[in-house]
């Protein structure tokens, strides 16, 4: 079997990092926090306008759209392992990440930019094969840049709590900046682009090609300011392990050493569910808003800002349960409070404990619960996210190998090939109910709502729980990272 060098960038001089790297500043938590705002864009878009816009817009079929962002969030999943391995083990005068996330910032504004502009006149078949494409490349790069710079955060600190911190900042922005675009959409870009013609601007192409050129400015914005930002920390990070030749089976043998950890497979399960759970909830966010508690166009807008609220209260309220509580510890209790409340107001309704739709309580009441739950679920993001990153110095006492890579696009694996499953659970949910597609909500039944209630509830709480059950199995807590931090210290030649 041939051999394949691990290092794929030019070699340079490496700086000596220190054992601890020192407290991360206020500039830096806000610019590696930033980086996340490119996720936030990319993730909005192709979650929530991308399907509208290449289906009743440019009018290719739906079924069309649908296998083509499937195919390509497949092919994209298999690549992130190898992707972490390669920064784990690169080489370079800046770093195992930086080299990536400077060379993905310019091709993802270019890429994503003309997936919002397709060519005129093309065949239902080239415009698939146009679509195909373009969402491959753009998830290709995506991962080029998110997994190295997820993986950044186990690099920048290794303070138990400083972790929830500055993956706090990087929640934040995740959230803040995606919301952001929605709401530029529904508030700004769909109201200028009515025309006599076209009544409403969701159909207007020509609010897409701005929208376009808007999330292709911020994606590279994002990028280089998170990336220049973390820029002075290089000669802090972890250096590579010394320089080798790798055949594919040993690159496969160390991944599988790797992640061959109990903690880890506890977060893996945990995740996997919790992705489930959110591909279930999310596509019925709407149908709640719309058919169940009968919001106007304008209420619904006022609940999806206040997630911008949520952002702080969420990021705010994590570095503080981290401290107090311990990660595992804080996961849980918030976990349990968050998701066993999210469909409570749906129970409190459906049982006639809340007033009816006509009440001006059941719009506040709705708006302040969402709110606060949303920052919960954020909360509990933070602490999950952190509890991966103490992964790495426990792998690495036991297998020698720094895998911050490896971690981070186990992470983004196990989100990208189960999320389907909660999508095509909520197909199932809302045939099961009785809502047709393109019903008006004054013509959903109250048995049909009843029915969407009954087996919505049981079936994203059995998921919620499970997943926080399964964080109960993981077992790295502050004294026990505390102590591997001192084995590794050890093991450290004198200077």
């Amino acid at each position: 079997m041939t051999a394949i060098p691990v290092s794929g960038l030019p070699d340079g001089v490496l700086a000596k990092p220190a054992t601890a790297p020192p407290p991360t500043s206020l500039w830096t938590r806000l610019a590696y926090g930033l980086g996340s705002g490119a996720i936030g864009v990319k993730d909005n878009g192709f979650s929530f306008f991308l399907l509208m816009f290449y289906s009743q817009v440019i009018g290719l079929d739906a079924r069309l759209v649908g296998l083509a962002l499937t195919a390509a969030l497949v092919i994209d999943a298999f690549v992130d392992p190898m992707v972490g391995y390669w920064s784990d083990n690169v080489r370079s005068r800046w770093g195992r990440r930086h080299p990536f996330m400077y060379a993905a910032a310019l091709p993802l504004a270019g890429l994503y930019f003309m997936l919002w502009n397709p060519p005129a006149g093309l065949s239902p078949s080239l415009l698939f094969a146009f679509l195909l494409g373009m969402a491959i490349s753009i998830r290709l790069v995506v991962s080029l840049y998110q997994v190295p710079s997820n993986a950044l955060a186990a690099e920048l600190t290794q303070d138990y709590d400083e972790r929830s911190t500055l993956l706090a900042f990087r929640s934040f922005f995740a959230w803040f900046t995606g919301n952001s675009m929605s709401v530029l959409m529904f508030a700004v870009l769909f109201p200028l682009f009515v025309t006599a013609t076209i009544h409403n601007g969701q159909f207007n192409r020509e609010s897409y090609r701005v929208y376009g050129l808007i999330a292709s400015g911020l994606l590279f914005a994002t990028i280089m300011i998170s990336a220049l930002g973390t820029h002075s920390r290089i000669p802090h990070l972890k250096a590579p392990p010394p320089q080798r030749r790798m055949t594919p089976v040993t690159v496969f043998k160390e991944i599988f050493e790797t992640l061959a950890n109990k903690n880890f497979l506890a977060l893996f399960i945990a995740t996997a569910f919790g992705t489930v759970a959110a591909g279930l909830s999310a596509p019925l966010a709407f149908y709640w808003l719309t058919y169940f508690w009968h919001f106007t166009a304008q209420q619904s807008s006022f609940v999806i800002m206040g997630v911008f609220v949520s952002a702080f209260l969420g990021s705010g309220l994590a570095p503080v349960v981290s401290r107090r509580l311990g990660k595992k510890r804080g996961a849980i209790i918030i976990g349990l409070i968050a998701f066993l409340g999210s469909p409570m107001p749906i129970v409190l309704r459906l049982t006639g404990i809340l007033p009816d739709n006509h009440s001006p309580l059941i719009f506040w009441f709705v708006f302040l619960t969402n709110m606060f739950d949303v920052a919960l679920i954020i909360c509990y993001q933070i602490l999950s996210y952190s509890m991966f990153a103490d992964l790495v110095e426990q792998s690495e006492a036991k297998t020698g190998r720094r895998s911050e890579g490896v971690f981070a696009a186990a992470i983004t694996f196990t989100e990208k090939v189960v999320n389907g499953v909660g999508l095509i659970m909520a197909g199932f949910v809302l045939t099961l109910a009785g809502i047709k597609t393109g019903a008006d909500a004054s013509h959903v039944t109250h048995a049909s709502l009843w029915r969407l209630g009954e087996i919505y509830v049981p079936t994203i709480i059995g998921l919620w729980m499970t997943m926080v059950a399964m964080i109960g199995a993981y077992a790295i807590t502050r004294d026990s990272h505390a102590a591997t931090l001192k084995t590794l210290a050890a093991r450290t030649p004198a200077e």
